[in-house]
């Protein structure tokens, strides 16, 4: 091992070495490349957050509105196969087999198919009448007509023969937790009701 002056010369002094140093760490800073990627990786997070809510919220809307489809389309399809010739009806026309089917074949009609269900009880008939915050208001079975709408509290008005259909979807996000669609209702409950006399 050598000593002496050629040896100090090729060992750098801690200065020159602290100079270097701070020379490559400003190269560092000085570099750009890389950082457009860094950027759009954390502008990708967010992105794709919004990407998912968009979609499970566009889901759920869309299913949302297949249930009522499918709702609306039993009842008619009740009120297609009750006899409308016999006014004041003597029979639920509701429970009768044919009825009964046309309301299960409708409800598979739409994109949801078979995955949305009637509520137990349901398709009913009985009297409805408008009450004073023009909403519909059950009266009264079929059994036995009331004179007028008094139970609703508009006693000049004549009550009407419906029938209702109650359907129930279960909604299930496609990426759950990291939707807000997570906190929507589920299950969808829809009813229509429909004029029969």
């Amino acid at each position: 091992m050598k000593h002496g002056p050629a040896a100090r010369l090729r060992r750098p002094s801690p200065r020159k070495l602290a100079l270097r140093f701070a020379g490559r760490i400003t190269a560092i800073w000085a570099d750009q490349r890389g950082v457009a990627a860094v950027e759009f990786g954390l502008f990708a997070i967010f992105l794709s957050l919004a990407l998912v809510n968009v979609t499970d919220v566009s889901i759920y809307i869309y299913q949302r509105m297949q249930a009522e489809n499918a709702t609306e389309v039993a009842a008619q399809a009740a009120w297609k196969n009750c006899d409308l010739t016999v006014l004041p009806p003597t029979t639920d026309c509701s429970t009768l087999p044919a009825s009964v089917n046309a309301v299960q074949s409708a409800l598979g009609g739409t994109s949801l198919g078979t995955r949305v269900a009637l509520v137990s009880g349901s398709p009913s008939v009985g009297y409805y009448c408008v009450n004073s915050s023009n909403a519909l208001q059950y009266v009264s079975a079929i059994s036995s007509k009331p004179a007028d709408c008094t139970a609703a509290g508009t006693p000049s008005l004549q009550p009407g023969y419906y029938i209702q259909v109650q359907t129930t979807f279960t909604y299930t996000p496609i990426f759950p937790g990291m939707s807000i669609s997570s906190t929507f209702p589920t299950p969808i409950n829809r009813t229509s009701l429909m004029r029969l006399g």
